[in-house]
């Protein structure tokens, strides 16, 4: 198996895609040399990042971690796999059916490859589920991001008129969401957990403007498309949604940033490690702060390394989200060019506030405090500047 061959075209259509696309759609190709030569590789990644998210690593808040077990997760993992094969192929059929409405050419490999190549994005961003509170923005935009793909990639694949590409792609795009609605269903009743997600998102797909593609800038398609251009521009020069090799901070860089005392409690503990997980290597550290009387705060500082070109697709496409309830709130937005998240419980006093730095590092600290602004204290206590001018820090320029 050529693995080269297939992370020069995610990286290809991911990074380029309106020089991509054409390549893509004269290349000779079978229905089954797409698939062994290229889906069954890339699909496995959101699911193989899943159970590892769900099974190994954990979903935690406040100290508590809720881990699936590894046989359920396993059977997750698989089920969600097999089933993402049979949805592109079905999807692909349902792409190939929808060509004549469309004035395009009917053609099942086109289609595929339609249907593989833009939902390359979604299946990338994917692996993103095993990074802390950031990774659903980024799985988020690569659906989003997969849809602008989808929209360039009509016109080459399918020969439709470049004017008929944005209906093709809406139609295509309400097909495949009902497809991954029932996805989930399916595998949240055969593995019995209503947690499941994985399914969801993996090719939902909608436009974007290209050299030839024009739609009404004020419709829901058009400002999708204009959020799929900045993701574009994002991902230049990203190596499958990652800015180049990346050499992660070390353990004894990413320490120092925390401090010994915080908003008046003593460090207690600490620690740090450097880990690959799915080809992204990060490095994290970690300190606990408490005092006499049970308080305790966790401060965090995590270098993504070579997933920071998939964080700066997030951050070009992160939507602004806020919830409420009779005691507390949570929301995401973007603060002086950083992405940021903050939660907060007025009845136990506590919540977590985090933030992306030069869209390459994650400031967290979470636990019991007066306020959540003491929790942005706490994130203002790391020198936020220092590690902002470490940005380009280990990245290898090709």
């Amino acid at each position: 198996m050529d693995f080269g061959k297939i992370i020069a075209r995610a990286k290809g259509i991911l990074a380029t895609p309106r020089t991509e696309w054409p390549v893509a759609a004269a290349e000779p190709a079978t229905v089954g040399g797409l698939y062994t030569g290229y889906i069954l590789w890339i699909a496995a990644l959101p699911a193989i990042a899943g159970f590892i998210k769900g099974s190994l690593i954990g979903t935690g808040f406040l100290g508590v971690v809720v881990r699936t077990p590894v046989a359920a997760g396993i059977g997750a993992m698989v089920l969600h796999y097999l089933l993402t094969l049979v949805v592109a192929y079905l999807m692909a059929w349902i792409v190939n059916a929808l060509a004549g409405t469309f004035n395009g050419q009917k053609d099942l490999v086109q289609a595929l490859k339609a249907v593989a190549y833009s939902w390359t994005a979604a299946w990338v961003a994917g692996v993103a589920v095993i990074i802390p509170w950031i990774g659903w923005l980024i799985a988020l935009a690569g659906a989003i991001y997969g849809i602008y793909l989808l929209y360039l990639g009509l016109p080459f694949t399918m020969k439709c008129p470049p004017e008929k590409a944005g209906g093709y792609t809406a139609l295509a795009v309400i097909i495949a969401i009902v497809l991954s609605w029932i996805v989930g269903l399916v595998v949240a009743g055969v593995i019995g957990t209503a947690a499941y997600t994985g399914a969801a998102m993996s090719g939902t797909h909608l436009g974007s403007t290209g050299d030839n593609l024009r739609v009404d800038p004020d419709s829901a398609l058009g400002r999708l498309a204009a959020m799929g251009e900045r993701a574009e521009q994002a991902s230049k020069g990203a190596a499958a949604g990652n800015g180049g090799e990346v050499q992660a901070l070390s353990t004894e860089q990413v320490k120092a940033f925390l401090p010994d005392t915080l908003l008046g409690l003593k460090r207690t503990s600490s620690s740090a490690q450097r880990n690959s997980a799915m080809g992204m290597q990060i490095t994290e550290a970690r300190a606990e702060y408490g005092d006499d009387g049970g308080r305790t705060l966790t401060l965090e500082v995590t270098d993504m390394g070579s997933a920071k070109g998939l964080m700066a697709m997030a951050g070009a496409l992160a939507p602004e989200e806020e919830r409420s309830t009779d005691h507390g709130y949570e929301k995401t937005y973007t603060a002086d060019g950083r992405l940021t998240h903050e939660q907060w419980d007025d009845q136990s006093k506590s919540g977590e506030y985090s933030v992306v730095i030069g869209g390459r590092f994650t400031v967290n600290a979470h636990g019991e405090a007066g306020s959540i602004d003491d929790l942005k204290q706490a994130v203002a206590s790391v020198d936020l500047d220092k590690l902002e001018a470490m940005r380009e820090e280990g990245v290898a320029r090709h």
